[in-house]
């Protein structure tokens, strides 16, 4: 199954929720399953292998963004009578119709009564973008008629927020379905993919952000630099594209949140520094503006908040950043670059990567880290701590890359930690005196609160409470099945 190493649960998911239908589990014979992810993780091609192997009929639907409601429906008709699902004739004539309560019906009309069948409504959002009266139509049509019949219902879209509102509180498809989530993969399915050591599939993982097109171009054992030289010398290669087709499809016409996510992009933090640099030259960008960016940036996904954590609140010292790893490389290195590559000149854009690689990396791998501390912890040397997290002040200095609490804001300080991602040089004395000194600056922590290091090249020091490096922060993330 090329490109998808890893997925082997997700598919598992998928016939569990499928066996439920088949086995008649519930009060209702059809079950509805809500499948988000962004973009570009591999939604449509899992779904794809899913209702390829079910050997079950099926029908898929795939919307376009933009489309008029009325030749959405006309093409849905079109898949529906060209699909797998029995007794298909009874539509033959049936082009258009103008309702979608008519065409779900006509859906429901073809539908197996005695063995199950798969539906699939591919980037629901766009549907509801281009006719909102569906979703109240989707949910009457499921309760009174889909919801009878032997039937996995499967909505899929990249829209994260918009699919979590779908089954709110209020919304009319509340309760009405299940709902499943398909992430990147993760830094050890790329170490599977790759065949790298822990240390460089972690770094792979910060180019490719474990978009599955962008995995399965990085040849077994090829090193960082290899990769680039050859993803860059492509102007097609999925290293370039995945990141413009994904944004494309986020901002047809949000050019402002564009806009600030490539000023966040290329490396500014904080509220005041995005916006003077999103603004004009002389003047920074207002702040009703810049909030509404940053509303939709977030709601999207794209953007991440991050909060000191210590004993005292810290919301008013927020930090951003872009939330997907291979965004956030694409929008350091290669959006600016793409014209070199497309005049043959990637090795410029090579060795622009390769200069600013060390200094990007160590910001980029803090957040990778935090996550996967969290997901190792508690354990039987922090039973405490739920929370990981770093802490800076409003003047940003010092910044700890590592805070672990009971919860945020915190009540009590497990440890304050450090992250020295080098290439070569140890966590060393001197890493350990500087971090001795910049904890009794963390709210909450004093002389006696342990001390922690995250290094990729190994530790050179006692004193420390707790030592990782790549292999065990590696053990955080489950093998590939």
């Amino acid at each position: 199954m090329p490109g998808f190493v890893g997925r082997t649960s997700e598919l598992a998911a998928l016939n569990r929720h499928l066996d439920w239908v088949r086995e008649g589990r519930g009060d209702q014979r059809g079950r509805a399953l809500l499948l988000r992810g962004r973009r570009r993780v591999g939604k449509s091609r899992l779904v794809d292998l899913f209702c390829e192997g079910a050997q079950l009929p099926y029908v898929v639907h795939q919307a376009t963004r933009g489309e008029d409601a009325q030749r959405e429906r006309a093409r849905f008709l079109d898949e529906v009578r060209r699909s797998s699902l029995p007794d298909t004739a009874v539509l033959a004539g049936v082009t258009t119709v103008a309702e979608w309560d008519t065409a779900l019906r006509q859906l429901a009309a073809v539908l197996p009564d005695d063995f199950p069948s798969i539906v699939v409504l591919d980037e629901l959002p766009w549907m509801l973008e281009g006719d909102p009266v569906l979703e109240g139509t989707l949910q009457t049509v499921w309760d009174r008629v889909l919801s009878r019949k032997p039937v996995l219902l499967i909505l899929i879209g990249s829209d994260l927020a918009m699919m979590e509102r779908l089954s709110a509180y209020g919304r009319p498809f509340h309760q009405r379905g299940v709902e499943m989530v398909l992430a990147p993969l993760s830094p050890a399915e790329v170490m599977t993919m790759t065949g790298l050591s822990a240390a460089d599939a972690f770094d792979a993982h910060l180019i490719t952000g474990g978009l599955p097109l962008v995995c399965q171009e990085w040849r077994e054992g090829e090193s960082r630099t290899e990769f680039l030289s050859r993803a860059l010398r492509d102007p097609t290669s999925p290293l370039l594209v995945s990141a413009e087709r994904a944004l494309a499809a986020e901002f047809p016409a949000a050019l402002q949140a564009r806009h600030v996510l490539s000023v966040i992009g290329s490396g500014e933090r904080t509220f005041g520094t995005i916006a003077a640099k999103a603004g004009a030259a002389d003047r920074p960008l207002p702040p009703g503006s810049l909030n509404s960016a940053l509303r939709t940036l977030t709601d999207k996904r794209l953007v991440a908040v991050d909060t000191p954590l210590s004993t005292r609140s810290g919301d008013r010292d927020r930090r951003y950043r872009v939330a997907d790893p291979y965004l956030r490389f694409w929008l350091a290195f290669l959006e600016e670059g793409i014209p070199e590559i497309e005049r043959g000149r990637g090795r410029i854009v090579a060795d622009a990567v390769e200069r600013g690689w060390t200094s990007w990396r160590g910001r980029a791998i803090e957040p990778v880290v935090r996550e996967s501390l969290s997901r190792l912890l508690p354990d039987d040397i922090w039973p405490q701590v739920r929370e990981v997290g770093g802490w800076w002040p409003r003047t940003n200095n010092p910044e700890v890359d590592l805070v672990g609490a009971d919860r945020s804001p915190a009540r009590v300080i497990g440890f304050v930690g450090s992250v020295k991602w080098h290439e070569n040089g140890s966590f060393d004395r001197r890493a350990l005196a500087s971090l001795a000194r910049d904890a009794l600056a963390v709210p909450g922590a004093d002389e006696d609160t342990p001390l922690i290091a995250v290094s990729r090249s190994g530790f050179t020091v006692d004193g420390l409470a707790a030592t990782y490096g790549p292999e065990h922060l590696m053990k955080a993330w489950p093998s590939p099945g």
